[in-house]
């Protein structure tokens, strides 16, 4: 189901924790291969649970427990906007209005052209910069106004 090269990853990750805690890399190994797969489709995340030797279900939390899990394709941009307490009191509703308003979606949408997937996050652990954005799960954005935003777009294109 995944590659060698993402098998070698993930058996990387299993060798970090005792032999009989494999689970223990869960986390890691759906990331490898959502990265490989673009999303994780529920034979993808049940591939994953037996090749760590733990029930399907559990894998399944998992993947559905953290938001940088993405259960079904998005766009070649993910963006996700911190909408908890400090970065909502600081521009971050205002910020996800805008971007909704820019691309022509809601929140678990994607664009037609299939760019743009907009998701709205839990703390980012950056309220001092907010309003925060996390693009494709890896690189964060900080002090998102307007012109921010405008400027992320156009470097997403």
């Amino acid at each position: 189901m995944l590659s060698q090269e993402s098998l070698a990853k993930i058996d990387r990750e299993i060798a970090k924790y005792p032999p009989d805690q494999k689970q223990s890399a869960v986390m890691a190994a759906l990331a490898i291969a959502q990265a490989e797969k673009g999303w994780l489709a529920p034979e993808t995340i049940a591939f994953v649970a037996r090749y760590l030797d733990m029930p399907e279900m559990a894998a399944y939390e998992v993947a559905t427990f953290y938001n940088m899990y993405d259960l079904a394709p998005v766009g070649k941009y993910k963006i996700t906007v911190c909408t908890n307490l400090p970065c909502a009191l600081s521009g971050g509703v205002h910020a996800a209005e805008y971007l909704k308003e820019k691309l022509g979606i809601d929140f678990n949408e994607t664009t037609a052209d299939g760019k743009f997937t907009l998701k709205e996050g839990e703390c980012m652990g950056a309220c001092g910069d907010a309003p925060v954005m996390l693009v494709n799960n890896v690189h964060m954005r900080c002090f998102m106004t307007p012109e921010e935003i405008d400027k992320l777009l156009a470097e997403c294109k």
